[in-house]
Formats: C-alpha cells, structure tokens, sequence
C-alpha cells in the first residue's frame, strides 16, 4: 500500500478572519503566504483542509518533498535573465 499525502499550499491570508478559521490553519502548520507544507490523506486532515479551502490549494502527491526539493522545484531554469526593468 502505498501511502499518499496532501500538498497544502497557502494562496491567501487569514487577516481578518475569525479565530476558528486561523486556528485551522495553525493545526495544518501554516502560517506564511506561499508556505507549502504536506499531511496524510486521513480524514481529519481533509475536515481541517475543507474549511480553509477557499484560502489553500490542494494536490495529492505520492509522497511529501523534503525542504530543499521545494526550493529547487521554484528555482528557474538556468539562464533566466531578467531583459529590462519594468516601467513604472
């Protein structure tokens, strides 16, 4: 049997939301935007995923990255340069 986990992503804050909803995501473990962290597919995860879901994405990967992969995995590719400033 090959266990599954969820991959949690924070897309948006919880300014301004009541506390159940940030104690939410404190019991996932999230607490910047863009953090990724990963949980077993287990149903209480999923209870604590379904009601912050309009403030997470969610895939389900076979297994959980380790830090460092994360930090390749948003790493560009080599050679990206930026062509000029953007005018503001």
């Amino acid at each position: 049997m090959s266990a599954s986990y969820f991959r949690i992503t924070l897309h948006r804050s919880a300014i301004g939301l009541p506390e159940r909803t940030r104690g939410a995501l404190a019991a996932l473990g999230l607490r910047k935007r863009s953090q990724t962290v990963f949980h077993p597919v287990e149903p209480q995860f999923a209870g604590m995923i379904m009601k912050v879901k309009e403030l997470v994405r969610v895939s389900e990967v076979d297994r959980a990255l380790t830090p460092k992969e994360l930090r390749e995995e948003r790493r560009p590719e080599r050679g990206f340069w930026l062509e000029k400033a953007v005018p503001r």
